[in-house]
């Protein structure tokens, strides 16, 4: 019982580090959003590119980008889905690992301070 207490008092002592583990940086997430601009806009009412704008994604139902043709794999997964921050900060790390036949080429963001500072950038833009 004593032993239960102490990991109960440890983990909720450490329960806000996680929490900030998870929190991003918006102003740094633009930075490595620069990195996706070769391909998505973000500006509201921007044009699509090669890949679909990103203005709003967080929240938005996956695919469903009016006139942006979806590869076949995103087509079949975006029935009921919505680009929550769980399944963006899946697909952004590894993008195949979601849609393994998906086309986008990016290998993901290996860095998870990168990956927690671009999806706040993403919400800042939802």
């Amino acid at each position: 019982m004593r032993r239960l207490t102490l990991t109960l008092a440890t983990a909720l002592a450490l329960a806000p580090f996680a929490a900030k583990a998870q929190d991003g940086d918006a102003a740094a997430g633009q930075r490595v959003f620069n990195q996706c601009r070769a391909c998505h806009t973000i500006n509201e009412g921007g044009r699509n590119g090669v890949g679909p704008n990103l203005h709003g994604v967080v929240g938005r139902a996956a695919g469903s980008i009016e006139g942006f043709r979806y590869s076949a794999n995103m087509q079949e997964w975006r029935e009921g889905q919505s680009w929550t921050e769980d399944n963006l900060r899946t697909y952004l790390a590894n993008p195949k690992s979601l849609l393994p036949r998906g086309s986008m080429s990016f290998p993901g963001l290996r860095n998870p301070q990168q990956l927690n500072d671009v999806i706040a950038y993403l919400k800042a833009q939802s």
